[in-house]
This record gives structure tokens, sequence and C-alpha cells, in this order.
């Protein structure tokens, strides 16, 4: 049997540094207790281009080298606008007790007992070395620029899954020439199968992801690491199909090292491999990643509400973000500083309202109208409202001056008047048009 850790989605940056650093910092130091004979990182090690002078770089520089001196390290290349071309280069001159292979190209690699890497020519082995003691197949993301470049954008999408199966189908005999010898046999590659679930939850069931996992178990390999989803899954093959030929195959993702993002489920942590010829299994190894919480109000914030899940969940070290939906007129009734005291103990608090902007009903043609009392009938009529205490308030501000209005409403005589119009935000303006707030 043969010992492999998986990493991926590491997304070293600035802005992820402590999270990426502690979970990998701590993932690296579990598999070098655990004494894998390998590790593999299926991309995405950066989150965009970083500065070679920059802290991320150095940090992830730092446990890669960690990490070679302890066993075989194989980088794959992740998605592009993550790790531009030429990202991982400089990952090969780490010196180091053993070599790091980055896999930036589709091709086959072996590791041999000694632990080094001997890299295919071509997109595969015409004859597989000596000495091997296992066959990593490897396909970094796909370029789609490059694919709607040759056959057009229309069916680009198409042409990037219908090309990746063809070629898994090209790796299964030498996969299967290398189970023969004894070998294990490992895909490596970065990309979103269908059907499987992001970490927010959400199948991705589209037309334009690179795999399905019928095409990533025609290639025969007994494991397939994979990269980019956050989020850990797994599927498995061995009851129909290839079993005769291809033995029990496992497919999964890892997900992200740490949790980078709010609202993101399941557990995070690497993969631990155990597998040879005809057997394979594995178990995810968790990372202390952050906790992140969310608390959702359908209208304005409630604080009791809110202290009643701070008890519950509790809060300490948590990164906790508050959501709300208000109208715009109740806007300066939500408490902010109220519910930043409520949340203290949290490692940050982001308190994000969505304002339900104020809407305005007009009738059409209302602004032909020769006068302000037909106006109104109108606007009444189009919004269902009753018109006549609206022509009364009308009636008494064209017939009676505003000290006779007051007079009347200080000595208790009831006046439609201030009330309805302050709320109605009538106008004698003739090219007005009368509006209700809701």
């Amino acid at each position: 049997m043969i010992r492999m850790a998986q990493f991926s989605d590491l997304h070293y940056s600035a802005k992820n540094l402590v999270e990426a650093d502690r979970c990998f910092s701590y993932a690296v130091d579990r598999a070098i207790a655990l004494k894998v004979d390998a590790a593999v990182v299926s991309g995405d090690s950066t989150d965009h281009a970083l500065d070679l002078h920059s802290p991320a770089v150095e940090r992830l520089a730092r446990n890669i080298r960690r990490l070679a001196e302890h066993c075989p390290v194989l980088m794959l290349q992740g998605t592009f606008s993550h790790e531009p071309p030429g990202t991982l280069s400089m990952f090969r001159l780490l010196g180091g007790r053993y070599p790091v292979h980055v896999a930036d190209r589709i091709g086959q690699v072996g590791l041999t007992a000694n632990g080094r890497w001997v890299a295919s020519e071509g997109w595969h082995f015409t004859e597989l070395p000596s000495g091997l003691r296992a066959l990593f197949s490897c396909v970094p993301a796909v370029n789609k620029a490059v694919v709607a470049a040759t056959v057009g954008a229309s069916s680009a999408a198409d042409a990037v899954g219908e090309h990746l199966a063809v070629l898994l189908r090209g790796f299964a005999a030498s996969n299967h020439a290398a189970r023969a010898q004894g070998l294990a046999t490992i895909g490596v590659s970065h990309g979103t199968v269908f059907g499987c679930i992001s970490e927010h939850g959400v199948p991705m069931a589209g037309f334009d992801h690179e795999f399905t996992t019928g095409a990533l178990f025609a290639a025969e390999a007994q494991a397939f690491m994979l990269g980019h989803i956050h989020r850990h899954q797994v599927w498995e093959n061995g009851s129909t199909g290839l079993e005769c030929r291809a033995g029990h195959q496992c497919i999964a993702y890892p997900g992200s090292i740490g949790r980078f993002h709010y609202g993101e489920e399941g557990d995070k942590g690497f993969l631990l491999w155990a597998l040879n010829a005809n057997e394979v299994r594995f178990t995810l190894e968790p990372t202390p990643a952050r906790r992140t919480l969310d608390i959702v109000f359908e209208g304005k914030p409630d604080l009791a509400g809110l202290r009643e899940v701070v008890e519950r969940e509790g809060i300490d070290g948590a990164f906790v973000r508050v959501r709300w939906t208000v109208a715009d007129e109740d806007r300066h009734e939500v408490n902010r500083a109220a519910m930043q005291k409520v949340l203290e103990g949290a490692a940050e608090v982001k308190l994000e309202g969505r304002i339900v902007p104020v809407v305005r009903t007009r009738a059409a043609g209302i602004s032909q109208l020769a006068s302000l009392a037909d106006k109104v009938r109108v606007w009444a009529q189009s919004t269902e409202a009753k018109p006549q205490p609206l022509l009364d308030c009308l009636q008494a501000l064209a017939s009676q001056t505003p000290e006779a209005i007051a007079e009347r409403t200080l000595c208790g005589i009831a006046v439609p008047t201030a009330e309805v119009m302050a709320e109605l935000s009538l106008t004698e303006d003739a090219d007005a048009e009368p509006a209700l707030l809701f």
C-alpha cells in the first residue's frame, strides 16, 4: 500500500493568508506525522497572481519545502484566474530531500521506489519506465479560451467535455498495464464534475463542466484526485461496468483547505489516501478552519432573537454575518450599535442590510387633467383609495387660510388637512402627480 496526502484549493493570498496558512501548516504537520509516502496539491495553491516578495508566497513556499523534506510532492496547475500560467514554476527550484514535480501540462508521471518523478515526453507513456511504485495521470485546468478560439465560442462548452472524455479513455491502457505490474494508479485533475455540490449547497448541473463521473472512471485509475470545488464529496465505482477490469475506484474532492467565505457547508481538511493495484480507501483529515455563522432576518433585525441565537450557538472566536431586509422608511430603526454589542466576542462581525426602495404608484395620463381635484380622483381610482376624504382636505386648503385651519385644529375641531396631506404629499403644481408611499 502507498499512502498519500491530497491537499487542494489552498488559495494563498494577502486576504486569505491567516486562514490558509493556519490550515495548511496544520495539514502539513499532520501529513508528516502520519508518514505519508507522497503528497499531491490538486490545484489553486494561490488565489490570484502574487508578487514574489509577498508574505503569502513565502509562507506557501515554506510549507511546500517542509513537505519536500519528508516526501515527493506533485503540484497541479489550477484555474488560470487563481494560478496564472508560470506561477508554480518556481516550486520546481525548491531544494529539498525529495523533488517537487509541477504538472502544468497533460501527461503521465511515475513515482519511483526511491522517491523520484519520471515524466512522460508526450501525453502518456508508450512504455512504462522500470522501478515505478505508482503511476499518475495528470490533467491540469483546461484553458477554455483556447478551445473557444479553435472550435468557436458556441461549441466550446461541449467540446471541452468531449475531448477530455476521449483523453481520459486514452489513459486506460497505461493504467491497466500499470496495475498488471502491481502499481497504484492515480488520476489528478482540476475542474467541475457534472452534478457535484458546491460549498454553498448548489448542484453544479450545466453543459460547460469539464467532467462526468463516467468519463473519470473510464480512465481506469484506482483513485482520481480532484480540485476546484470547495466541498468534500466522493463517488465510488466497483459493483458494475468496469469492475472486473479496473477494480474498486474512487473519485474525490477534498474541498478547500480552509473556510474562505461565509455560508460554506461541510467540513474542511485534506484526504489521506491508501491504495495499491487492487484496493483504494481514504479518510478526511480535518483542519482547524474558522467557524462561520450566518444569522438571517426576513424583516427588521430582532435583538431578542439575535441574543437567542448567540446563546444557542456560541460566538466566541466565530466569524458572524447578520443579514436583514427592511423597507426604506424603516431603515432608521435598525440599531447597528446594539447588534455589535450583542455580538461581542466574535472574531469578525459583518452586518449586511438590504433596503427595499420606496415604490411610488402613478396613474397614467394624470398630468393631462386640468384640475387638481380631477387628478386626485384618477389617482384614487388607480390605487383603490377613497377619494372623498382627500377632496375634503383639498377643499379645506383651498377655502381656508392657514391661520384658520390651525385655530380650528387647536380648538379640537376635526379638520382633515395636515396628517392626510402630509402623508399623500399633494401639491398644487398642475404638472405634478400625486403619489402614495408603500
